[in-house]
């Protein structure tokens, strides 16, 4: 079928839109989040840390007056300006989204075929599906600082797919001209793209959970001579909270970034588990075997051992928090290793995806 290269320029500007309003939202965000610097936490937030420092071992000390300092909100027009900034940023990732949306859909039209064929197209349709699965946690948790985060390494794939990996719209080469391209292909983009929101979580959780130990251990904790006299811990001192200047207090709650990483990773595992069941049966039908240990099979593999591992840790009482966070982050390096290093370096079988 003949290409249509005047479509597929149009569908390469609606890229380009796209990627010109995540910058604009990632600069957004990322004002937002700068600007939250030494603002006071939130009640439940307080009470979450006045809890956990309780649950050490300690006193939570929570008097009337030092809740009230707790809970004062930050100066009205700096909470104004970057709630400013944080809702431009949902506008414009918005805006990108939908011509992102465009520029997929023209470029399937101008090709005449499922418009994930090559590593450009394979890339655009991954962000898309990480930005449906931020849309979804803003939806779901009005957290918006997890949009910096998410925006940073969509930003760069994006530029990176715009300039380094961009072909002109073209023809399938024949080891492609299957129907298993449209299933296997579009269930690892979707489910790696929500995959990496779940790592970027993880990420964000190890933060903010290093950023409370921190506190906890540096400002938190004050003992009285009465206390060391009798053997107590110490109490909790909330004011600690109020006088933090960290931009990592501006992150959700622990709670709310375990749950955004958990449930991305509990929806996108089981596609990405067919994803590999259903690139096996195309690999019997193109090579007359179900699974040869190519390079992009085995980092597949690998990839789904890590998310495999981390919601069996997730699932245990023991490895809750911050070790379940870092087998998810593995599990994010090993989808963007996969995604680029295998397909741009090694040679395999896979090798055919618009770069060699």
């Amino acid at each position: 079928m003949a290409v249509n290269d005047q479509l597929g320029n149009v569908s390469y500007l609606g890229f380009q839109a796209a990627l010109a309003g995540y910058i604009a939202a990632l600069v957004c965000f990322g004002i937002e989040f700068a600007s939250s610097r030494g603002m006071a936490p939130t009640p439940a937030e307080a009470v979450s840390m006045t809890l956990r420092a309780a649950g050490r071992g300690g006193t939570a000390v929570m008097d009337r007056e030092s809740i009230g300092q707790i809970v004062k909100p930050p100066r009205a027009a700096r909470r104004s300006m970057a709630a400013l900034f944080g809702r431009a940023g949902l506008i414009v990732t918005t805006i990108g989204f939908v011509a992102h949306v465009f520029s997929i859909i023209t470029r399937g039209i101008a090709a005449g075929r499922a418009p994930w064929g090559n590593m450009y197209e394979f890339t655009s349709l991954f962000c898309a599906a990480a930005i449906t699965g931020f849309l979804v946690v803003l939806w779901k948790t009005k957290a918006r600082s997890v949009g910096f985060f998410v925006m940073i390494p969509v930003v760069i794939l994006m530029f990176i797919g715009g300039t380094k990996l961009y072909t002109q719209v073209e023809s399938l080469v024949p080891a492609l001209h299957s129907y298993w391209l449209v299933i296997h292909v579009l269930a690892v983009s979707l489910s790696s793209g929500v995959l990496m929101v779940s790592g970027v979580a993880s990420v964000m959780y190890l933060l903010r959970s290093r950023y409370e130990r921190k506190l906890l251990a540096e400002k938190a904790w004050a003992g009285s001579a009465e206390d060391a006299a009798s053997g107590s811990a110490g109490g909790f001192v909330p004011e600690a909270l109020v006088a933090n200047k960290s931009r990592l207090a501006a992150l959700p709650s622990l709670t709310t970034l375990d749950r955004v990483a958990y449930r991305s990773a509990i929806v996108a595992f089981p596609v990405f588990t067919f994803a590999v069941i259903a690139g096996a049966m195309w690999a019997e039908v193109a090579w007359g075997r179900y699974w040869g240990w190519d390079p992009k099979e085995t980092c597949a593999f690998i990839t789904w051992v890590f998310y495999a591992a981390y919601l069996h840790a997730r699932a245990t009482a023991g490895w809750r928090g911050s070790r379940a966070a870092w087998i998810s982050v593995l599990g994010l390096v090993s989808v963007i290793f996969n995604l680029f290093f295998i397909n741009m370096v090694v040679s395999g079988l896979h090798s055919y995806a618009g770069l060699n």
